[in-house]
């Protein structure tokens, strides 16, 4: 493959990157205003600031490899967001939402690393160093973002566990209520 070659590749997955970022831009305000964990919905908006600047470090990177910024659909992130989203459609407010929600979240996070470190990396190899860098820079916030969702995971799950039990108990009441009730009705 000829550095040209390579070259075209890096700008195609840079397009690509540009618009996960802005599909992202768009998805976090949902995503935040779904949550029920304040700790959640704050890291989702602190999430979102930091996304923005990811899509300007990208339209820097574009200007120093003399590219037009403009993305191209990056199908993967459509996905992800569509399935965040269907999850936030099929479940009511709860803990159990907010770890569907966390799920999602690192799925998205995952493909973001997997993506940066291959541009990165393309970068290096041709030998654009401030790029390699931007990109570093960026790589690195989204691995502290995947962390900071584990941490909150963590006490989020515990919480959907306790509502699990909880939802159980009533039901088993419910449960012996109607016994009850049925048991009178034979007397």
């Amino acid at each position: 493959m000829s550095n040209e070659s390579l070259k075209e590749l890096l700008v195609d997955e840079i397009k690509d990157l540009y618009n996960a970022e802005n599909q992202l831009i768009k998805a976090l305000p949902k995503m935040a205003k779904a949550a029920k964990n304040e700790e959640l919905k704050a890291a989702f908006q602190e999430h979102l600031e930091q996304t923005k600047e990811h899509a300007t470090r990208l339209e820097k990177v574009f200007e120093l490899l003399e590219e037009t910024a403009k993305g191209k659909v990056c199908p993967a992130m459509k996905g992800l967001i569509e399935e965040g989203a269907e999850g936030i459609e099929e479940r009511d407010a709860s803990a159990v939402r907010d770890a569907q929600l966390i799920g999602s979240a690192q799925r998205i996070e995952h493909y973001e690393i997997a993506a940066y470190g291959t541009v990165r990396t393309l970068a290096e190899t041709l030998g654009e160093d401030e790029v390699a860098e931007l990109l570093e820079e960026t790589l690195d916030e989204e691995g502290e973002t995947d962390k900071k969702l584990t941490s909150i995971a963590e006490s989020v799950n515990e919480e959907a566990l306790e509502e699990g039990a909880e939802d159980e108990e009533e039901g088993e009441e419910d449960e012996k209520e109607k016994a009850k009730a049925g048991s009178k009705e034979e007397d």
